[in-house]
């Protein structure tokens, strides 16, 4: 399995390589009153209007300061298209599905949330984001 990998704050993140659009640099987003403060805003991509999630947000992690860089992760969701804040895009990399473990109960109740499983990596920990589950915004926040 291929993963297109992402960092946020500290974290090591990875989403299947299928669902990824596109990334971008950072966007102009367009704030929308009265939604859930995760939503970072929404940009028009060549006419067509997606909804940013800022992944900072979600996670109930430090905002990131005005200027700091972020990138926007494109992916495809049912729903359609869906932009996933970050704040530096990795490498594509291939991990075996069977090696994918628990989560492990030192994350965060916000990260367990949205994580489906980790890999073990020589220099780190990937977390496999279960996108669905970083679209659900509505439950307490």
């Amino acid at each position: 399995m291929q993963f297109a990998t992402f960092y946020v704050d500290s974290l090591f993140f990875g989403i299947d390589v299928m669902q990824v659009q596109e990334v971008l640099r950072r966007q102009d987003l367009t704030p929308v009153p009265l939604a859930s403060t995760v939503v970072e805003g929404l940009i028009n991509l060549r006419g067509q209007i997606i909804t940013a999630i800022d992944l900072r947000k979600r996670l109930n992690l430090s905002k990131r300061e005005a200027d700091a860089p972020c990138m926007n992760i494109i992916i495809q969701t049912e729903e359609g298209p869906l932009s996933l804040v970050v704040d530096k895009v990795g490498d594509v990399i291939d991990l075996l599905e069977e090696d994918m473990e628990q989560t492990p109960s030192t994350l965060t109740k916000e990260q367990r949330a949205v994580v489906q499983g980790v890999y073990k990596l020589p220099k780190s920990l990937l977390l496999s984001l279960d996108y669905r589950k970083a679209m659900d915004i509505g439950k307490g926040l």
